[in-house]
């Protein structure tokens, strides 16, 4: 693959003035009108479709309230941006790179593009603070182990400007190397990419993407935010190289990365720039009184580096604890702080009972930049009213919860919504227009309309017949007065099953989903758009499944799937056969890398009108004699990987949705299905972050699984898959949900999971731990996957442990999985010989 470096419009040369009038010849699309009642910026028909956006002369920048620092009245910020495009730009962008399709400087232009039309959306709807360097061609926090030089030795990076072919390596792995451990960012669906430190990595500054991105919007007359990843949760949020002993403090590691962020900020300090960001999200988890002192010590250090600069040290996702509040306030250097109000309700309190420092910016986050409900403009204009009496007219600014990065780019694309729930929701277009709404109302500039139309949508909603079910309250309400506990222990319930299925010792299987070809998207495409008949599109669809279920029986696989060839997302698709359920066309939110998610949006009581899987699973059991897995989502995933609904407890609706889920696991076993599988994938992520409301998560959590799969047979074997997450602090949990097997992932975080056995938690159930990374093209051997089963082995027992993937192969290719799956199999055959010798 061709280097590329990873700073500027044209990541490895520098803008020429030639260049640079070339690009302003180019007619000028910008909209002239908010966002939220015109098409987006970079709405169009095609998916690889972009306006010139760099004809900005002086006429087009806007009267500053910021003038060197001081805010002359109450401004705007955004947190962050989504960066995939409102069509999926980037997404189409990188993996034609990706294929060799194109080029890459294809795939800057389509960045370079990106960039500036948010940056002009911002800048036109009035945005005071407007961030860059939020844009990410796979993840910020691998952005960030750039910029720092913090490249794992595999890579065989010798140093200067990290380029296209190392960062993309260190992201997805390549034929011959694994990718960096993924996980999830918080408790969202976003999964970034882990950085491995130790003693021995020397960090440089290797990636001048801050500054570059700084420069070119200056360029064009818009002054911007430059966002850093704060040093301290760079360091929390990373792990310890292999063979780094587990004394070893990541902390340590201050001394060694201040100096590149001292480097960098001298450098936007040297273009122009008169603030800078520092994202710190770890200060809302529960840190001890060392991980504290860290904040202390590297502001402290970077104090001198920063003087000149306004410095911004922004916290979201959770009330920041009071003793974090104390240490943040404090910082110096710093002369703002940015709060997450919306899911950090307590962290108001703080501010009234502890006070704030008159001398700083308070970045007030009041409108949700995780969900997509329209902000209630009114009782946000309370609050900021508050806040305007503790830290002054002056120092408030109006600001989103967290990065617009958890929500779709743009409402005004979801020409087949409804329009009544669609009146009820804003994207990150229009939490803009929130945001800059409410601080005008702030500086008595109230625009009465905005804020009419928002009450009429918001009594709308709560007084809309569609959004409660009567019937369905008080059948979930029922549920909360057993624990829905299965009558046999699992070790019995594993011994009628293996008489019922007979398996080999290791079987083997899959997680569900096998590849998407074009082909199949378009067949179910045509069915939705009525361009083919449902008798047309079911012969298709068994005719997949017949290939699937013999691709299988070829591979010596033993509990087959049938594939999933009918549903477009895990979540998705059951959601749109529930009650209760809205989608969007365009409503696109970037899980990883160029993977993007469309979540349903629960908007009312859900409900199951009628079975959803039974039909695919029953035709696919037809076509074999081997043991086909009926394939469920958990009503904890369905849940996480929703919108959800913000007027009920969110344990309310996860056992609406489980109640639905109980209801088609036993329509599959009255139909012949003995092995289903629901999966949890999402169980840790809705994990709160502070520990004191972890225990009643996991109480609901796990027994909204347990409903829907407590009534079954002893005979009728449960499976649940989860991937991607720390596991270990949640072990005993999984194991309350008493499931008959769990697959769960392992591979990419370097078989960390295997280590709570070893420490000596007894597993009793069936466990699948990963044994190859799907989210790879690279394709392990026989012998390295081996390899990964003994480790299972000297830890657990064989009669327990399963043989699969990580994750489903909906994302791959056949010629990846056919060879992988192979060298899996037959992985196990080799070793159920060796077992049986021995």
């Amino acid at each position: 693959m061709k280097s590329r470096q990873l700073h500027g419009p044209k990541l490895d040369l520098p803008r020429s003035d030639k260049k640079i009038s070339e690009r302003k010849k180019e007619k000028e699309t910008m909209l002239s009108a908010p966002a939220i009642y015109k098409p987006s910026l970079l709405s169009s028909s095609s998916s690889h479709a972009f306006p010139s956006l760099l004809n900005l002369s002086h006429r087009h920048r806007r009267p500053s309230f910021i003038q060197m620092g001081r805010v002359r009245a109450v401004a705007s910020h955004i947190v962050g941006y989504p960066r995939i495009g409102p069509r999926r730009e980037l997404k189409f962008a990188l993996e034609s790179f990706w294929d060799g399709r194109s080029s890459a400087e294809d795939l800057e232009k389509v960045a370079n593009d990106l960039r500036l039309s948010v940056w002009k959306q911002m800048a036109d709807a009035g945005t005071k603070f407007i961030p860059s360097n939020t844009f990410s061609y796979y993840d910020h926090i691998l952005d960030t182990t750039s910029m720092l030089g913090a490249v794992p030795h595999r890579y065989g990076w010798t140093g200067g400007e990290i380029g296209f072919d190392v960062y993309f390596s260190m992201a997805r792995g390549n034929a011959t190397l694994r990718a960096m451990e993924m996980t999830k960012w918080f408790d969202t669906n976003y999964h970034y990419i882990v950085p491995e430190l130790g003693p021995d990595l020397k960090f440089s500054y290797a990636s001048h993407k801050t500054v570059a991105e700084y420069k070119e919007a200056k360029e064009l007359g818009i002054e911007t935010i430059p966002v850093l990843i704060g040093p301290v949760s760079y360091l929390l949020l990373s792990k310890l190289a292999e063979g780094v002993e587990i004394s070893f403090s990541l902390l340590s590691l201050l001394q060694k990365i201040i100096p590149v962020y001292k480097e960098v900020v001298s450098e936007l300090k040297a273009a122009g720039a008169t603030w800078v960001q520092f994202d710190e999200p770890t200060l809302v988890l529960d840190l001890d009184s060392d991980q504290l002192k860290a904040f202390t010590d590297a502001y402290t250090q970077l104090e001198e580096s920063l003087h000149g600069l306004n410095v911004l040290v922004e916290t979201y996702f959770a009330d920041v604890p009071s003793d974090a509040y104390r240490v943040v306030t404090g910082l110096r250097g710093v002369s703002a702080i940015g709060f997450d109000l919306v899911h950090g309700e307590k962290t108001l309190k703080l501010i009234q009972n502890l006070g704030f420092p008159p001398n700083k910016y308070l970045f007030a986050g009041v409108v949700d930049g995780r969900n997509i409900w329209a902000n209630d403009l009114s009782a946000s204009l309370r609050t900021l009213k508050t806040l305007e009496g503790i830290a002054g007219k002056e120092k408030l600014v109006v600001s989103t919860s967290c990065s617009l990065l958890h929500t779709p780019v743009d409402l005004v694309n979801e020409t087949k919504l409804d329009s009544e729930i669609k009146s009820w929701l804003a994207f990150a277009a229009q939490k803009i227009m929130e945001v800059n709404e409410l601080a005008k109302a702030l500086r008595v500039e109230k625009n009465e309309a905005f804020f009419s139309a928002n009450a009429v949508a918001q009594a709308s909603r709560k007084s809309s017949p569609r959004v409660n079910d009567k019937a369905v309250q008080e059948a979930a309400s029922a549920l909360m007065g057993s624990d829905h506990q299965r009558p046999t222990p699992v070790t019995s319930r594993l011994d009628a099953q293996q008489k019922k299925l007979n398996l080999p010792i290791l079987p083997t299987t899959t997680i569900g989903s096998f590849p998407q070809t074009m082909d199949l998207r378009r067949i179910r495409r045509e069915y939705k758009e009525s361009k083919i008949s449902e008798a047309e599109y079911v012969k298709a669809i068994k005719e997949e499944i017949s290939k699937v279920v013999q691709f299988q029986e070829e591979l010596d696989i033993d509990v087959l799937v049938h594939g999933e060839p009918e549903r477009n997302d895990m979540v998705e698709y059951f959601g749109e056969q529930l009650k209760g359920f809205a989608f969007t066309v365009n409503g696109w939110v970037q899980s990883y890398g160029s993977r993007c998610v469309k979540p349903p949006i629960i908007y009312g009581d859900v409900s199951r009108p009628k079975p959803m899987t039974v039909f695919w699973s029953t035709a696919a059991q037809s076509m074999t004699t081997r043991p086909i897995k009926g394939m469920l989502t958990g009503p904890v995933t369905i849940l996480n990987w929703s919108f959800v609904r913000n007027d009920r407890l969110r344990f309310e609706t996860c056992y609406q949705i489980a109640l639905a889920m109980k209801n088609e696991v036993e329509d599959l076993e009255a139909a012949g299905i003995s092995v289903i599988q629901i999966d949890e994938a999402a169980l840790r992520e809705g994990l709160p972050l502070r520990k004191s409301e972890q225990a009643f998560y996991l109480d609901w959590a796990v027994h909204a699984f347990r409903i829907t799969s407590c009534y079954v047979k002893d005979t009728t074997q449960i499976h649940t898959h989860m991937c991607y997450s720390n596991f270990n602090d949640i072990i005993h949990s999984i194991i309350d949900m008493d499931a008959d097997v769990v697959t769960i992932e392992n591979s990419r975080s370097a078989e960390k999971l295997l280590s709570v056995f070893r420490e000596g938690v007894r597993y009793h159930a069936g466990i699948g731990p990963g044994v190859y990374d799907i989210h790879s093209p690279r394709i392990p051997s026989t012998e390295e996957i081996g390899d990964s089963i003994n480790k299972m082995l000297a830890v657990l027992e064989k009669n327990v442990l399963w043989v699969n993937p990580d994750c489903g192969l909906k994302t791959r290719k056949f010629s990846e999985v056919k060879p992988a799956l192979a060298n899996m199999v037959a992985a196990a055959q080799l070793l159920r010989t060796q077992l049986a010798s021995a």
